[in-house]
């Protein structure tokens, strides 16, 4: 899969042009296969204390040599492969902005000055790097996170837009398409390593962003959201009952939903040495292991209890197994989404085909994902069938895409009211574990998933009560430490509130999801304590 970005495509409208004189073609081998046994020995031998930081290394000569030189090295008396690896590879480049922070800065103006500093343009390609060239400025999350997320995006873009940033929010829209239109689908992050999977679809989402904020409107994208389908239903026309391919399972009894996925079953370049940790804690086959924790990064929730067998140990993980409220939620949207814009294009038989796949999606997810006895829309898997047990606050996303009937969307409100919500806003799930996506910390994106779709199913109070309690958890950070992290813990006193834990790596500083939240939220609650939150005011 070669790649050359044309010049048309680099003068459109938004965002900074590259120099397309400097951008290479995309190279789309990852670090694993193209350095081979000299990345295992980097990963195992823990030559970075993060595994994610050698295979975003840009190589200093050609990486045929950089082999042909270890090769005949590596056995000779005193080699350090430290040394080595040092003189082979260089870090990305930080970027040249740099935010002086002012202690007297709001926290929407923080906010704000900081979309500069997270921004990236790319103005020239390192040869052979793993980063893969986009043709418009972006926005990263920040911290270990220095590319441009899929479903991380959406809920950043939502702050560039109440910060006046439709510079941007075109730019990554047009982004977002140029992976879609070359790649046949939007990878997890724009690196060769995430190639191999995508991230929970909200390209329909963001597609309504894009015309509420006059970027373009929603029916140009209609090719790119009808090729995101298609990458999600690949293999489902010839499935028969109880099989599965790819991202698709074919239930018992005909019904169709989707799974997470990934076409490799190999340790995750970014994650290798804890990925051969896992699997050699197990009791399976490494291959099978490897292919699990892959589909759980595309969930975005890596990791959960909610891909294992035992909440206590990640070796257990069967991510695809499980199929998820989430993810099933986000292809309803896409399907309706675009069945509405095929019927306003005058392509009725199309508009009918979409209509037909929503209705089944949505009769599947009320006989397999609801769960009545709780009241509420829970996982389910499929080879042992079987409903998940425990609630996550993936049980607001039906609500939020607006999939749920009225009683299911107030049933679901009470259940998240009362076995969710805590003082600092909702808790990821029930279980309590060593994983990251779990009972102990909140995320912003589910804060605001299920603000708005309580509101927008009349539990405006509910949805309200949220916002309000994540928007005193953010500021009280804030005010202490004077920045926005990944994601928080949720105490019973708030007072208690600090950056969450648990997971693969430490607490990440940025962070565009947060941002991007906080800054609408901001808007809605004029009011709001948070409102007047200064660092050093704790």
């Amino acid at each position: 899969m070669s790649m050359t970005i044309a010049a048309d495509k680099m003068l459109a409208r938004g965002g900074a042009a590259p120099d397309v004189g400097h951008v290479a073609p995309a190279d789309v081998m990852t670090p694993a296969d193209r350095y081979e046994e000299l990345f295992v020995a980097v990963q195992m031998g823990r030559v970075f204390d993060d595994s994610k930081a050698f295979v975003d290394c840009i190589p200093r000569v050609a990486p045929a040599e950089i082999m042909r030189r270890y090769r005949a090295d590596r056995h000779l008396p005193g080699f350090d492969l430290k040394r080595f690896v040092k003189q082979h590879f260089a870090h990305e480049p930080a970027p040249a902005d740099r935010y002086v922070a002012d202690p007297r800065q709001s926290l929407a103006a923080h906010i704000d000055g900081l979309w500069p500093v997270l921004s990236r343009r790319p103005t020239g390609h390192p040869a052979h790097s793993s980063l893969l060239p986009l043709p418009y400025d972006y926005v990263v999350p920040g911290g270990r996170f220095s590319e441009m997320y899929y479903w991380d995006s959406y809920f950043t873009m939502l702050g560039l837009a109440q910060s006046g940033r439709r510079d941007l929010l075109r730019s990554m829209a047009d982004n977002f398409s140029f992976l879609i239109d070359h790649y046949g689908h939007i990878p997890n992050g724009n690196r060769t390593y995430y190639l191999s999977r995508s991230q929970p679809p909200v390209f329909a989402l963001m597609v309504d962003l894009f015309e509420a904020h006059g970027v373009k409107p929603a029916l140009k994208y209609l090719p790119e959201l009808k090729r995101e389908h298609a990458y999600w239903m690949s293999g489902a026309e010839d499935l028969v009952p109880g099989d599965a391919a790819r991202h698709a399972v074919r239930l018992p009894d005909g019904a169709l939903l989707n799974r997470y996925w990934d076409e490799r079953d190999t340790p995750r370049d970014e994650g290798y040495l804890e990925d051969v940790g896992t699997a050699a804690a197990g009791k399976r086959a490494p291959g099978e292991v490897y292919r699990e924790l892959r589909a759980g990064a595309e969930s975005g929730w890596d990791f959960s209890s909610r891909w294992l067998a035992d909440p206590n140990d990640l070796a257990t993980i069967r991510t695809t197994s499980i199929l998820p409220i989430d993810l099933n939620s986000f292809l309803y949207k896409l399907e309706t989404q675009i069945e509405k814009l095929a019927r306003a294009q005058g392509d009725a038989s199309t508009a009918d085909t979409f209509r037909g796949h929503a209705l089944a999606r949505r009769q599947a997810i009320d006989r397999y994902l609801w769960n009545d006895a709780e009241g509420a829309f829970v996982d389910y898997d499929w080879q042992s069938g079987a409903q998940r047990i425990g609630l996550s606050a993936a049980l607001a996303v039906p609500l939020y895409v607006g999939l749920a009937t009225r009683e299911q969307a107030h049933r679901a409100a009470r259940a998240l009211e009362a076995r969710l919500l805590t003082t600092g806003g909702i808790r990821t799930t029930e279980q309590a574990s060593a994983q990251q996506w779990d009972r102990s910390n909140g995320w912003a994106p589910l804060q605001w998933m299920a603000t708005r779709g309580l509101i927008r199913y009349g539990e405006g109070t509910l949805g309200r009560e949220i916002a309000h309690r994540w928007l005193a958890t953010v500021a009280t950070v804030y005010e202490r430490e004077y920045k926005l992290v990944e994601k928080y813990a949720l105490h019973l006193d708030v007072d208690a509130t600090r950056g969450g834990g648990g997971g693969e790596y430490p607490l990440q500083d940025g962070f565009g999801w947060t941002n991007g939240v906080t800054r609408r939220l901001l808007h809605e609650d004029p009011d709001h304590p948070a409102q007047h939150a200064c660092a050093g005011t704790r």
